[in-house]
């Protein structure tokens, strides 16, 4: 579930995204509808990016983290790179894109 009303260099960040896969289940992140908010800021040079994990206790939650944090460090070189874990809304299977549904239904 992409935030509505973003901008074209968000769109981009969100694609970054698609490369952080859940270990668990094998699908990316933002198909699992676990990013709920991204933020590029030109003039502050900060990505911020909100996040959610299936459950409060997620084995890979500090994995899934510390990728999201890397993979925009190392597309992003010259933006500071905010991640917050966010539980609310909490996630719910609703919140896995159509791509994401057919990939785990296969």
């Amino acid at each position: 579930m992409i935030q509505e009303n973003i901008t074209e260099e968000e769109a981009k960040v969100y694609e970054v995204l698609k490369q952080v896969p859940d270990p668990e289940v094998e699908v990316n992140i933002v198909d699992l509808g676990l990013v709920y908010k991204v933020t590029k800021d030109d003039e502050r040079k900060t990505l911020d990016v909100d996040v959610t994990l299936s459950t409060p206790g997620c084995p890979v939650g500090d994995t899934i983290i510390q990728h999201i944090q890397t993979i925009l460090e190392v597309n992003y070189p010259e933006y500071a790179v905010l991640v917050d874990l966010i539980w609310e809304p909490q996630w719910t299977p609703d919140m896995i894109s159509e791509e994401g549904q057919m990939y785990l239904n296969s």
